[in-house]
């Protein structure tokens, strides 16, 4: 009877060695996590960086290409993946519009023939485009 008073009155005693140990395995656990934060956080900015690949060359082609891409989802003629088709919106359309028609009028005779061909297709393009959805 004795033995099972003992066991009854057992009492966890805790020590300052063990609290610092605690304390030291809390810490490490803690920079771990925070290590594997960082390095999940750098993996997820490389993911997203490739995700959309290798930006093209910053020329007078994608200089138009972006306006045109412009006034091509205004009219509603491009749409992103998974949403639904907006109302065409007229007004940003034109602007965009109006973007590539100043741009060919201040480049006038610094073209190159390639360049100039770009601008002239690629702006009917879009003004036949906006005469369709405006009309």
């Amino acid at each position: 009877m004795a033995e099972e008073e003992k066991k009854k009155d057992k009492k966890i005693i805790i020590d300052e060695d063990w609290k610092q140990q605690a304390q030291k395995e809390k810490e490490i656990l803690a920079a771990q996590e925070k290590t594997e934060k960082e390095k999940t956080g750098k993996e997820k900015t490389q993911q997203d960086k490739s995700r959309h690949g290798p930006l093209p060359k910053g020329d007078f082609a994608a200089l138009i290409s972006m306006l045109v891409t412009q006034a091509l989802f205004a009219l509603g003629m491009l749409q992103v993946e998974g949403q639904e088709g907006k109302e065409p919106d007229l007004e940003l359309a034109k602007y965009s519009i109006d973007m590539l028609d100043t741009i060919e009028k201040k480049t006038k005779g610094n073209l190159t023939e390639e360049e100039k061909k770009v601008l002239e297709n690629t702006l009917g393009q879009v003004r036949m485009a906006y005469v369709k959805v405006s009309g």
